[in-house]
């Protein structure tokens, strides 16, 4: 990070190399140290049972897990009683391509605020600056008792910062390793760097400085312990399921009429982000090897992202194109009928950091539609997946051992369905987000909210 200021000379620069210059240098700034600040705010009177959370985006703008997690959660917060606001990063969803987004919207309880100025400063610095100064109008108007933020740490500077005006207590949740994430994608030496290294250090005196940190599972949580966190202080909130995975699921055959999908089976595949660490590729390369034995199978993959035209490419030069379905993004309404659709669901993913310590939502999605899950040998998701009890652990990054897997359930429907319905009976018991709602209302008022 330093590197690239001291390569963009101040004074013999063109105008956009010292304005670059200047937006990295804002950049190195937070994760040196910088912080928001706020006056105190005295005489702050907060309403009880008021939550405010602090999120990078949202529904309906954005369907990725972390926006669906946020969506169930606030909207169990809120079924438990709670007056339940959100707020979004600065500029979002303007700067997703959402040019017309209201400042306002509610979504089944849940009320999304908005923070969107007539132009964006420039600078980390000066953009968290103005986020945080929003943040805190924002609560003078609807008096949180708690502040509830996620991962990554900018989001906790400002919590902190608006926390501290008003002094009340805040919750830091931790959905994923971001350095690692970020990393995954650069190579080994990634890991090295500074901005990594900056990275995780923000990242731990973030996670130090809130009244209570949760995270998603026991590999994660280690994590938090690592990172100078008291165990007293570090709650689980793991991925969970309500609503439409409640109901009894339809068998496979049913889903897929359902969707207009082809009704003979079997169906193989995932519902994902399609990004390289998820390790979909290795899925595409077993089923190419267990094509001419199962020839009626289907792959179905559902999701969007970076990886999706590599994949569609390697589905054509595998030569099971005509084979596969890639759906793109699915609605949210919807979501539950894809995992359904699937006779056999497949978290294939790499072996990284990140992916062993990060506890996916879809895995339990899709036991709690009933399906067996083969899933790559990874401590995360042996913590939502029993093995030989709710699906099958493979080695991650060999196709044919995955191939053999897939094979062995779909020659075996008894077998499979045992496996779904052992998963949806504890999932159904221990991981609802009614359950989950329950949890942070008794973190909240043990960091002291009203």
């Amino acid at each position: 990070m330093t590197g690239a200021i001291a390569a963009l000379d101040r004074e013999t620069g063109t105008r956009a190399e010292r304005h670059l210059r200047s937006r990295l240098a804002s950049e190195l700034s937070v994760f040196d140290g910088w912080a928001p600040t706020l006056a105190k705010i005295q005489g702050f009177d907060s309403e009880p049972n008021t939550v405010l959370h602090v999120l990078t985006n949202s529904l309906p703008a954005t369907g990725s897990g972390y926006a669906q997690r946020s969506q169930s959660l606030l909207h169990a917060q809120h079924k438990l009683g709670w007056k339940v606001h959100a707020v979004t990063r600065l500029g979002y969803p303007v700067q997703v391509g959402h040019l017309l987004a209201p400042d306002v919207e509610e979504l089944d309880g849940v009320v999304y605020h908005r923070l969107l100025p007539g132009r964006l400063p420039n600078g980390m610095a000066a953009r968290l600056q103005l986020q945080a100064e929003a943040v805190l109008r924002l609560a003078l108007e609807v008096k949180p008792a708690v502040l509830h933020t996620t991962t990554h740490f900018v989001n906790g500077l400002v919590t902190q910062a608006v926390a501290e005006a008003l002094d009340i207590p805040w919750v830091y949740e931790v959905r994923g390793q971001l350095a690692d994430t970020w990393a995954s994608g650069r190579g080994k030496d990634a890991r090295r760097s500074e901005r990594y290294q900056k990275f995780v250090a923000r990242e731990a005196a973030t996670m130090s400085a809130a009244g209570a940190v949760a995270t998603l599972g026991l590999s994660m949580q280690g994590g938090v312990v690592a990172a100078g966190v008291p165990q007293q202080d570090i709650f689980l909130l793991p991925n969970a399921v309500g609503e439409d995975y409640l109901a009894d699921p339809l068998d496979p055959a049913a889903a897929r009429k359902h969707l207009g999908l082809p009704v003979r089976g079997p169906f193989i595949g995932t519902v994902s982000s399609l990004v390289e660490y998820e390790g979909l590729d290795d899925l595409l390369r077993a089923f190419a090897l267990l094509a001419p034995r199962v020839p009626d199978a289907t792959c179905l993959i559902v999701g969007d992202g970076t990886a999706a035209p590599a994949l569609k490419r390697l589905a054509s030069e595998l030569g099971i194109g005509e084979r596969t379905v890639f759906t793109g993004r699915v609605p949210r309404q919807k979501a539950h009928f894809y995992h359904q659709a699937l006779d056999v669901f497949v978290v294939p993913r790499k072996d990284l950091t990140v992916t062993r310590d990060v506890t996916p939502l879809k895995p339990v999605e899709a036991l709690a539609s009933s399906r067996p899950v083969i899933f790559s040998d990874l401590p995360a998701l042996h913590e939502v997946v029993e093995d030989g009890a709710e699906g099958m652990a493979v080695q991650g990054g060999a196709p044919e051992v995955l191939a053999e897997a897939i094979v062995c359930l779909v020659s075996d429907p008894t077998k499979a369905r045992s496996l779904g319905a052992s998963g949806r009976v504890r999932v159904l018991s221990s991981h609802t987000w009614a359950a989950i709602a329950k949890k942070t209302d008794s973190i909240y008022k043990r960091i002291g909210a009203r």
